[in-house]
């Protein structure tokens, strides 16, 4: 039986950041507050001020999000998907491809890892 992911719209961490309370995501987070993004619907949101240190975000989904200025080098992003969204900035991990990327921001496509 594959293992279930928690209910994003009742998740405490996931909501501050759809509320764009991304400081307060931070300052839980740090606290050790527990929290699970893996296939998470971030799209649209302005996560510009997320600390995206070690973060599982595989296969996320960030259409259209604003990742502006981010490092994303230490993220697990295998299978998310950055169509649209606004990238400019962004360190990504040194395993993903920028066709990849490129793919992915034109296409929709999910990003893989060689």
């Amino acid at each position: 039986m594959p293992e279930e992911l928690p209910r994003r719209g009742t998740d405490p961490m996931y909501l501050l950041l759809t509320e764009g309370r991304a400081d307060e995501f931070n300052r839980r987070r740090k606290a050790g507050e527990a929290f699970d993004l893996r296939s998470a619907n971030l799209r649209g949101l302005d996560l510009r001020a997320l600390d995206c240190a070690g973060l599982d975000l595989s296969n996320a989904y960030l259409r259209q999000a604003d990742l502006r200025g981010l490092d994303l080098g230490t993220a697990k992003l295998e299978g998310a998907s950055f169509h649209a969204a606004r990238i400019s900035g962004v360190l990504f991990p040194r395993g993903l491809d920028a066709s990849e990327i490129l793919m992915s921001v034109q296409l929709g496509t999910r990003v893989r890892y060689r």
